[in-house]
């Protein structure tokens, strides 16, 4: 069963990494573009984390770790990307 459930997490954090590509292409704006990236990203990495501590509990604290800062780095980084790109929009535009 554990072993059910760590394939299932891992191959459902590779099908998120794989599920933000696309929106890059679209005809959106770049904020858009860079909040889907950017959830798609968090989601898919966590999950895969998730999947290797079901794999490997003796390494759980060092995990959690992982996934805390997982959601803090890409939480902040998509903010900084936001406000660049929303920066250098008004730039272009005036």
């Amino acid at each position: 069963m554990i072993n059910f459930l760590t394939y299932f997490c891992l191959i459902s954090g590779l099908i998120f990494w794989l599920w933000g590509t696309p929106v890059l292409f679209q005809k959106r704006s770049i904020l858009y573009k860079l909040h889907s990236l950017s959830v798609a990203d968090t989601l898919g990495s966590i999950l895969i984390v998730v999947g290797l501590s079901l794999k490997i509990p003796s390494e759980l604290p060092l995990l959690i770790l992982a996934i805390i800062s997982l959601t803090i780095w890409n939480t902040m980084l998509g903010y900084v990307l936001a406000y660049s790109a929303n920066n250098q929009e008004e730039k272009s535009d005036g």
